[in-house]
């Protein structure tokens, strides 16, 4: 029976869903959580690099499935251990991207840092550049220095001498040709060496002019280089941060993993009681309704004989094999096109998932569709109510309302619907296609807005999407 706000229906077991990764799955079997936990770390880093946005947003819708599904399963056992499920499996399955994520982070912090590193190595090595253009253009100021006093002191002696030594004069009254020679050898010499001094001041004056403009255009590269490296710590320290962020993330994710996991691990044998409780509630209400639709066909098939008789043919009249069910023109119960959550049918206990009965395996006999509470629900055929608001038929149903749509070609089918959050028709009232009989809600062990929906044909569950027309 459906008994749960993602699964569980009359006559079925509740739905268990699939959690999070294989290594965890030790844990939920009772392995030490430590060295799960310490294997998880090292899976998920060696873990594959980033997926592509529509990829992340399909193992997301995936995940979310899963507990759902896993939500299901327990919700008409308990909805917070429900929720403690779905909670564990989430956090199974976003731990191994969140440690990928955190190890690009870290990677991230590794190269601002290289990046900073590197940049202030340039600085560095611009800085002795600077410092050695500096001394150099203080050299050469020195040297332009000494040049300049000493064509001053050619200048001043020539002046006083008249642009001739003093003894130049005499030389030419009183001696003779070879000393006047002499005298103008050293004037040619020295007028020479001032030549030289200024040639060398000349082309100190060139070297310094240079050096300047290279002095400057060290002093903006320096610029450039420290704005640049004050960029670069930043970046260093902003990965650093979301790195930080990122391991708190994983450790909450890891150990809420683990309180859940012993939550649950602890209460297994409270829930296996439950679960043991829930069946025999699930199998009396199968048996009900199963009952309720032999008797439905019993008496159409008695009728058909009576008509048969009346027409003269009661003799010769042999029931036909049943129809198709399509035959009953069930239409959506919703009005919109609400998605479904969970489906229809038998499922292996997915790996990684605590099997609480120990069977391995769970029926879903309905459909969940995740329509927000308050959505109005129509009779999907003409019908008569069977149950209609809260009963003790159904513990953790909630608000519940089964419609009876009699028997079509030799097919008695049922439609059910669970935690409600209103019903307004009453048993025994006869309903026609497409009246309004309720709106979904959250009532009972439910954990969430959510319309749980069964079909019920010939005294067994079959998957609505089966009998369901547009």
């Amino acid at each position: 029976m459906g008994l749960g706000n993602e699964e569980t229906t009359v006559g079925t077991q509740p739905k268990r869903m699939a959690r999070g990764g294989a290594v965890l799955r030790r844990r939920l079997l009772g392995a030490a959580s430590g060295a799960v936990l310490a294997a998880l770390v090292a899976g998920s880093l060696l873990a594959s690099g980033p997926a592509r946005a529509d990829d992340l947003d399909d193992k997301a819708a995936a995940l979310q499935e899963q507990a759902n599904q896993v939500q299901s399963s327990l919700e008409f056992v308990d909805s917070s251990l429900a929720k403690a499920a779905a909670d564990l499996t989430l956090f199974q399955g976003q731990l191994p991207g969140a440690q990928q994520a955190l190890a690009d982070a870290q990677t991230r912090v590794g190269a601002a840092a290289a990046e900073a590193e590197a940049l202030a190595a340039r600085v560095d090595l611009a800085q002795q550049n600077k410092d050695k253009i500096t001394a150099a253009i203080e050299a050469d100021k020195k040297k332009a220095a000494d040049a300049k006093k000493v064509i001053g002191q050619i200048a001043a002696q020539t002046y006083k001498s008249g642009g001739v030594p003093t003894n130049l004069g005499l030389l030419l009254g009183s001696s003779g040709g070879s000393d006047l020679a002499r005298t103008m050898d050293m004037a040619d010499s020295a007028m020479r060496s001032q030549k030289a001094t200024l040639d060398k001041l000349s082309a100190q004056n060139a070297t310094n002019i240079n050096s300047q403009a290279r002095l400057a255009a060290v002093e903006a590269e320096i610029a450039d280089l420290k704005a640049k490296a004050d960029a670069a710590l930043a970046a260093e320290q902003a990965a650093r941060d979301e790195a930080a962020a990122k391991k708190a993330a994983v450790d909450k994710l890891i150990a809420d993993a683990a309180a859940l996991n012993a939550e649950l691990t602890a209460r297994k044998p409270e829930i296996e009681a439950k679960l043991a409780a829930v069946e025999s509630e699930r199998n009396n209400v199968a048996g009900q309704i199963a009952e309720r639709q032999r008797q439905e066909r019993e008496a159409a098939e008695k009728a058909a004989r009576e008509a048969a008789a009346a027409a003269g043919n009661g003799s010769n009249y042999v029931p036909p094999a049943p129809g198709n069910p399509s035959a009953f023109g069930l239409r959506h119960p919703f009005a919109a096109n609400i998605p479904i959550t969970s489906g229809f049918g038998w499922r292996a206990v997915p790996e990684g998932t605590m099997d609480f009965n120990g069977t391995g395996y769970y029926l879903h006999s309905g459909i969940d569709f995740g329509a927000p509470c308050g959505t109005p629900i129509y009779a999907p055929a003409d019908g008569t109510v069977v149950l209609a608001g809260q009963t003790n038929v159904v513990t953790g149903g909630g608000n519940v309302l089964w419609i009876s749509h009699g028997v079509v070609q030799g097919n008695a089918l049922m439609t059910v619907y669970y935690h409600n959050s209103s019903v307004i028709v009453s048993a025994g009232q006869r309903v026609q296609s497409g009246q309004l009989v309720g709106y979904s809600g959250n009532t009972g062990n439910s954990t969430g807005c959510h319309a749980h929906f069964e079909t019920w044909l010939n005294g067994s569950p079959v998957d609505p999407l089966t009998v369901l027309g547009g």
